[in-house]
């Protein structure tokens, strides 16, 4: 019994499943921490800091990430080797480029009057350079579906930031500069961690060819574009609301925003694991495998987001009470949190069709895929407040952008990969029928 049940916890859906759970609850509570320890300037600027860092760390991470896992993942070792070894000549290159512009701003720090631009330009370049080990060591787990390492890597590091910030608390040595510190601190030491245990495969490097090389780049350079797009994507609402709504209206928005970890959790996790698979039915020139694991995946998350949803959209105010506190309970973000939750049970056919494209080497599909949503996103969004006035029209706004990605996807991708929407559907049912059956009936 023991051994069945170490079995199912080993399980690679499971484990991927537990490390986005664990970074979720971890980044709640250092963001519970934060916003009872700092003043809500400095609040502010680590926020600030956090979306521009993350926004450049999305040119390696798109660069490269994709790349490693379609051009790795079942591959003989030799090639396996070859990949690996260019995708850290290439990291490595990007690493350096972003540190020299980072370098370049060092002497205009004088006449820069912004907290925020400062302590971007005095941290992010360690940090960079902080994270390369840990991220490269993080794609080569998820290509090789060791997602038990990957939470190892997740708790190292949000751990040991959380442990830096309670002591920071404990002897009243909390600042904005310390947060930044400590924050570098945590990155290398997962980074190290990498290093030492020989998660990165460091070694390959000198495996690497310029023939890879090229390939990894000519691919990158597409699903870069993807990548940036997809975060432009997610926080184009942000800035829509700020010019034309004000400060206020974001605050309310970004509850039922943080709230959607409900459903983030279960897609990120998906799409990790779906991704390696995609991968390896591609690189066996199995296409129709393709298109059976692209349904099963996006049809098992959306049939089994409709309850999750029916749940949220019942109990919104109970959610928005306990996150953001009694004073936004009668405000529009339960509504909105409503908007969203209906809205998301279609995200996995968007998110696991955008996957594919990746895989089946259709990068530039892809790219004008998340293009189109953003313009869409911007047009919804300017639409939806001229009409309704309020953020309910940024929320409603989404939907357009999510039929443009859906449509457009399944239009691209149809080309390539036999693939139906109504499979999505009857895949779903089939597949949640099954785990139904074999969790839940089995054990009553």
């Amino acid at each position: 019994m023991n051994t069945g049940i170490m079995a199912k916890l080993r399980n690679k859906h499971f484990m991927s499943l537990a490390g986005n759970v664990a970074m979720a609850g971890l980044a709640m509570l250092t963001v519970a921490l934060l916003y009872r320890s700092l003043s809500l300037e400095e609040i502010g600027y680590w926020f600030f800091y956090q979306t521009l860092f993350m926004l450049i760390d999305t040119f390696r991470t798109g660069f490269l990430q994709v790349a490693l896992i379609k051009f790795y993942t079942g591959t003989e070792p030799r090639r396996a080797n070859e990949v690996l070894g260019s995708v850290w000549y290439l990291a490595l290159l990007i690493t350096v480029i972003m540190i020299g512009i980072n370098l370049s701003l060092a002497p205009f720090m004088g006449s820069i009057t912004n907290t925020g631009l400062l302590v971007t330009i005095q941290w992010f370049g360690i940090t960079f350079l902080a994270t390369l080990p840990s991220s490269i060591a993080s794609w080569i787990q998820q290509s090789d579906q060791r997602f038990d390492r990957l939470l190892i890597l997740r708790v190292i590091n949000q751990g040991s930031f959380i442990i830096s910030v309670v002591l920071l608390i404990l002897f009243r040595e909390m600042s904005l500069q310390m947060i930044m510190l400590v924050n570098a601190i945590s990155n290398a030491l997962v980074s190290i961690a990498t290093l030492l245990l020989g998660w990165t495969r460091f070694r390959t490097f000198f495996s690497r060819t310029r023939a890879c090389i090229k390939e990894v780049y000519h691919f990158g350079k597409f699903s870069v574009g993807t990548t940036i797009s997809a975060n432009l994507l997610r926080s184009s609402d942000i800035f829509i609301i700020t010019f034309l709504l004000g400060p206020a209206a974001v605050a309310v928005y970004n509850i039922p925003v943080r709230l959607m970890e409900l459903i983030e959790i279960p897609i990120r996790s998906t799409v990790a694991t779906g991704m390696s698979s995609l991968a390896r039915a591609f690189n066996k020139n199995n296409l129709k495998e393709v298109g059976y694991i692209l349904q099963k995946y996006a049809g098992t998350l959306t049939v089994a987001f409709i309850p999750v949803a029916i749940g949220a959209i019942l109990l919104a105010d109970i959610g928005v009470g306990i996150l953001g506190g009694g004073k936004y309970v009668n405000t529009e973000a339960a509504n909105v949190y409503r908007i969203m939750m209906f809205l998301a049970i279609f995200y996995p056919i968007d998110r696991f069709i955008g996957v594919s494209l990746d895989i089946i080497h259709q990068p530039q599909a892809n790219l004008v895929k998340v293009i189109m949503m953003v313009i869409a996103n911007i047009v919804g969004d300017f639409a939806g407040i001229s009409l309704l006035g309020n953020i309910y029209g940024v929320a409603l706004g989404t939907l357009l952008p999510l039929c443009v990605g859906i449509f457009y996807g399944y239009y691209r991708i149809n080309k390539f990969v036999p693939f139906k929407l109504s499979g999505v559907f009857v895949f779903g049912y089939i597949q949640n029928r099954n785990l139904y059956r074999k969790y839940i009936l089995k054990k009553s």
